[in-house]
């Protein structure tokens, strides 16, 4: 089972992040790959029934299969459609929240602290993002309380939730959603919207 550290960690209002924009198409997807699509599209959907300005969560994602092969009481703690999901696909995977988190100033320093077992296959995590056209961003005062006022005062500033998942065969998902367009219909999808999200995630998952 994934580690569950014991510090519940509040960061602070995060920073701008760049996001890419080039949705992949579902249905042409690998084994693999789509069953982390639909992992971490599960993911978002949990997390936004929650609200807006929440922490970062954490999950690990593992083989459901595998996971049921090792653990055969964890079939009482799935639903009946997830267990004939896992007998159908055996990339199908599971994710499990990480209920507390170490404790860390920023997101950088949090992820930096997170290691996995060789039992998780991957990885996830939710953040809020507050994002600014790029003109907006290059007005951006340089000093840390000058830039947040500006960043939360900005007339064209956009909330964004991002879930991003990684694998550690290399597969990447992302799904994003706006506070504005805030629809389980809107939620863009795609392999690599957020580099340097991912980058980071996929550095827990090394070694």
């Amino acid at each position: 089972m994934p580690p569950e550290p014991t510090a519940p960690s509040t960061p602070p209002v995060p920073p701008t992040e760049t996001l890419a924009d080039a949705p992949a198409d579902e249905a042409v997807l690998p084994g693999a790959q789509l069953s982390l699509a639909d992992a971490v599209r599960e993911i978002e959907r949990h997390v936004a029934s929650g609200g807006w300005d929440a922490p970062v969560r954490v999950f690990a994602l593992v083989g459901t299969a595998r996971a049921l092969e090792s653990s055969p009481e964890l079939a009482g703690q799935l639903t009946e459609q997830v267990l004939a999901a896992a007998q159908e696909d055996p990339t199908h995977l599971t994710s499990i929240e990480q209920e507390g988190l170490p404790s860390a100033d920023d997101l950088e320093h949090l992820l930096g602290e997170l290691a996995w077992p060789e039992s998780v296959d991957g990885a996830a995590i939710t953040v809020e993002r507050v994002i600014l056209p790029p003109a907006a961003e290059e007005a951006m005062p340089a000093g840390q309380d000058e830039a947040l006022a500006y960043l939360m005062a900005h007339p064209d500033r956009q909330d964004v939730r991002i879930a991003v998942g990684a694998l550690r065969t290399g597969e990447s998902w992302s799904a994003i959603r706006t506070r504005k367009h805030d629809d389980a219909d809107a939620v863009a999808m795609g392999q690599n919207l957020v580099p340097g999200l991912l980058e980071a995630l996929r550095g827990t998952l090394a070694g």
